[in-house]
């Protein structure tokens, strides 16, 4: 598509976007009594509109049931994540037992790791990209510990070359091999969460397996952003948030991943608890665990219920819609930023750098911009025009156009701003 820098023409793709109905599905915060420029859904998304039913419906089989809601509700709690089974399944193409929601990120990042890092005296390295998220870091580094080894040798990073943003692939690929004899486990972020960048996850995970090691994925900022078939890319495990571009809310459930060649096997080491055992025989309340079978038998604590109720209302809007749609969208909505952003460089020189590749095969829906030495000022002066955006230290300002919610007019809108 050729674009144009004026109002007219980001009218006219929001008229045309098959989409736009989904806007009018959350809630868009205000500013001075008109809604904001809302472009951070990489760090929380907006409210569903059918979230506060959703939890309100908990709510009232809690009140009207007491404990019996776990079996009598509306949507008994017992078996409250099955609810959730079908539509994660679809979201990261899997099949429905190889996917459970339970718990929060970092939580399943180290109950998966326990099972799928086991170093042994010459394989006990980890690879993880340069620049993780710091959860990923803090985790990886007490792994390794954990089993008696030292993360200044056993973790390895994979970074930029001098000069550059990103990680190219072939160099992912190249310390994969370089560390094939020592290589226990490759566990790095879909997509990272400061440059934008989304990895070549089956072309990962083919080299990691070709040296023998396993391959997990961190998918926070991966999750309802792209399309993922973590099956058929023959992934080990992974595990991703819902707060972002899933829209559940401040501190939401999180979604597991197990392969399945993995997930019925009850000889894995494992964290255990109650309802990670056998469902059929759960309240028997004997010894000896028995795990569920698929990702299930991961679990360990009862189901959170109010945040799942949250998430379960937003998996349904991403049904509805489909993956294949919000990509489509969003290549739309992010090539239109990063062509206004071109613009407006090129017009006034306004210093800025997109870090984020330009491959749109290479991002999802973010442009991170590197900018000068003013940037935290001008991130400020964007916040008190009605802009939520996104300030990562040194210099960089996240930009995130959802496209369920987000339209091509906001993204104009601001980029004027930025003059």
């Amino acid at each position: 598509m050729e674009y144009q820098n004026n109002a007219q023409f980001a009218a006219a793709l929001d008229a045309a976007d098959p989409l736009k109905q989904y806007r009018s599905y959350f809630h868009i915060p205000q500013h001075e009594g008109k809604e904001l420029i809302y472009l951070c859904g990489n760090s929380l998304g907006l409210q569903p509109k059918s979230v506060r039913a959703a939890i309100e419906q908990e709510l009232l089989d809690w009140q009207n049931f007491g404990v019996e809601g776990h079996f009598h509700g509306k949507n008994p709690w017992f078996s409250y994540h099955h609810f959730l089974a079908k539509h994660t399944a679809e979201l990261v193409g899997a099949s429905e037992e190889e996917v459970v929601v339970m718990n929060s990120l970092s939580v399943n990042l180290n109950l998966l790791m326990i099972s799928f890092y086991r170093p042994t005296h010459t394989r006990n390295k980890i690879l993880v990209e340069g620049g993780a998220f710091p959860s990923d870091y803090y985790a990886v580094e007490q792994q390794i510990k954990l089993h008696g080894f030292n993360p200044d040798t056993c973790m390895i990073e994979a970074k930029p070359r001098v000069g550059e943003h990103t990680l190219r692939t072939e160099d992912i690929l190249a310390l994969i091999q370089a560390h094939g004899d020592t290589l226990a486990l490759v566990m790095i972020g879909g997509v990272n969460y400061y440059t934008g960048q989304f990895y070549d996850l089956p072309a990962i995970t083919a080299a990691g397996h070709a040296v023998g090691a396993q391959v997990g994925f961190d998918l926070a900022h991966a999750a309802g952003n792209l399309p993922l078939q973590l099956h058929d890319w023959n992934v080990d495990f992974a595990t991703w948030c819902s707060n972002k571009y899933l829209n559940s809310g401040p501190g939401g459930t999180s979604g597991v991943f197990v392969h399945e060649r993995h997930a019925n096997n009850p000889d894995l080491p494992r964290l255990a608890g109650w309802w990670g055992h056998d469902e059929a025989s759960r309240f028997q309340m004997k010894k000896g665990f028995i795990p569920s079978r698929g990702a299930q038998g991961w679990q360990m604590s009862n189901a959170q219920i109010l945040p799942m109720a949250a998430h379960k209302a937003s998996l349904e809007i991403f049904d509805e819609v489909g993956m294949k749609a919000l990509r489509e969208k969003s290549l739309q909505l992010t090539g239109y930023l990063e062509y206004l952003i071109d613009d407006a460089n090129s017009q006034q020189d306004l210093g800025f750098t997109i870090i984020t590749p330009r491959d749109p095969a290479q991002r999802g829906a973010q442009l991170s911009l590197l900018t000068g030495e003013n940037g935290k000022q001008l991130f400020e002066q964007l916040t008190q025009k009605g802009v939520i955006a996104d300030w990562r230290e040194p210099n960089v300002i996240r930009v995130a156009p959802a496209p369920l919610y987000n339209t091509h007019t906001e993204v104009y809108e601001f980029v004027r701003l930025l003059l």
